[in-house]
């Protein structure tokens, strides 16, 4: 093969590295960005016209990480091969989809997690794969600094990519537990610091401290082990320091901390190289070969899962709260202790689920909703923007709620919507239909298949498509003569 011929997407803060590095190793193509780089190559005057250029052999995106998926799936169908930063997708489901397609495409699909291609980790992972640090007990990382303050983008996504990526390349396993917990002072929505913990099936655990509000730069990761401890120190000449400690035990009951000095690790590269150089190399290597990438689709969807089940655990799942898998929650969502939401069900933005709530399968809430205690929301509901329930309230499966009396397709009415309230110990049946603009009252009961177009006075029973009161109910649902 000639020489590949690459096209960088992007030429922003990080962007400009890759555009200088590709150039300095006579790969760059050409660039295309909305502010380009003149003196780099040819500048693309379109996307189009950089995926139907015959000359382009692959593309290198640095664009905003949102734009990620769909630029790198949009290459990966022009024939290209797709070198994407970190994250290259916002979720696991478009993640599978990008490295199905490269596989089905016979493409290469290479993720930017940089420390990879570090030397010193590199050096690291051999020296554990040799046993020379013993029985891995933990690793910790920090990635801080006070620096660029994103709008669009967490720190979470943007920083801990690398450091996820480095523990689970060092590890050789993915975690079997993970919490993550974030801090927001600047912008609403936007985690300024984070702190992850990881417990491995092996036993070993992890922790992650990422913040871009801090008061100087670090970037050093930890690795305890029983025969010794590592320090990688990224912004340090001696970049991997071996501590020879030793853990003795008096009259074989006493723990004490035997320190030696630390040792600089053996057969590092004497001349400093710079890790994104290596990256790239690797890239352009694999074009060649077509061997797969050391971070491919396959290792970066591991990574996807990690940051996956941070955020689940940022929106308040915890103490007790389960989220399925497959369920998403956006940001700014409240969940009580011991709600369980369970598949394909999505809850929108700024609602508010209290506790001991059940979510069934495939339902969805909100934006703006407010879910009480101790809720039960069977399969198939959606609960719109303008309904509350309150406490104890259950809602069958299939049954409908509405927020606009008069809809049309062609008429915005958002500024319409119509209150819906479910006041406490309220049953909804299966399949019943609630119109908006209604308060339901405590303890109602509307069989399954009613449509209730009139607020409903508590302990009232409705059933029958006519929803005509066929009597009165006690607090436990049994019927009073």
């Amino acid at each position: 093969m000639s020489i590949p011929k690459v096209v960088v997407i992007g030429c922003g803060k990080w962007g400009k590295n890759l555009v200088r590095v590709f150039s300095e190793m006579g790969n760059l193509y050409g660039i295309w960005d909305i502010n380009p780089l003149q003196r780099y190559g040819k500048s693309f005057e379109s996307w189009e016209a950089v995926l139907a250029a015959d000359r382009v052999d692959a593309v290198a995106i640095a664009t905003p990480a949102g734009t990620h998926y769909e630029l790198a799936k949009q290459a990966l169908l022009a024939g290209k091969d797709v070198f994407v930063e970190k994250p290259f997708a916002m979720n696991c489901e478009e993640g599978e989809e990008l490295t199905a397609l490269a596989t089905e495409k016979n493409r290469i699909l290479m993720v930017g997690h940089i420390l990879a291609y570090h030397p010193a980790i590199i050096k690291l992972k051999e020296m554990i794969s040799a046993g020379e640090l013993g029985k891995i007990h933990y690793i910790y990382s920090n990635r801080l600094n006070l620096g660029r303050l994103r709008t669009e983008e967490n720190v979470l996504w943007s920083f801990a990519p690398h450091d996820i990526s480095a523990i689970l390349g060092l590890m050789g396993e993915e975690p079997s537990q993970v919490i993550s917990h974030e801090g927001t002072y600047i912008s609403k929505g936007i985690s300024d610091t984070t702190m992850t913990f990881m417990e491995f099936p092996s036993g070993a655990k992890a922790h992650i401290f990422v913040s871009w509000l801090h008061p100087y730069k670090e970037q050093k990761l930890v690795v305890i082990g029983s025969k010794s401890m590592v320090v990688f120190d990224d912004l340090t000449a001696e970049k991997l320091r071996v501590y020879p400690h030793k853990i003795l035990w008096r009259e074989g009951k006493t723990p004490i901390a035997e320190k030696a000095e630390y040792e600089l690790a053996t057969g590092l590269l004497t001349k400093a190289v710079e890790p994104l150089k290596l990256e790239c190399e690797h890239f352009l290597h694999c074009i060649k070969t077509r061997e797969k990438p050391r971070t491919d689709g396959k290792e970066a969807l591991a990574v996807l899962r990690v940051l996956e089940s941070c955020f689940k655990t940022q929106r308040g799942c915890s103490e007790g709260i389960f989220v399925h898998e497959s369920a998403f929650v956006d940001e700014e969502v409240t969940i009580g202790k011991g709600t369980k939401i369970w598949h394909f069900s999505h809850i929108l933005k700024n609602t508010k689920i209290g506790e001991n709530c059940i979510i069934g399968q495939n339902v969805m809430i909100g934006p703006n909703v407010k879910i009480g205690d101790n809720v039960k929301i069977q399969n198939n509901v959606s609960v719109y923007e303008g309904v509350t329930l309150e406490n104890d309230v259950f809602c069958g499966p299939s049954c409908v709620f509405t927020n606009v009396t008069n809809p049309r397709s062609h008429i915005p009415r958002k500024n319409e919507f119509k209150k819906t309230l479910v006041k406490q110990g309220a049953t909804i049946g299966a399949n019943a239909t609630i119109l908006c603009g209604i308060t339901i009252g405590e303890y109602a009961f509307i069989g399954a298949g009613a449509v209730v177009t009139k607020s409903v006075t508590p302990y009232f029973l409705i059933y029958s498509n006519s929803a005509m009161v066929k009597g009165t109910v006690d607090r436990k649902g049994n019927i009073l003569k």
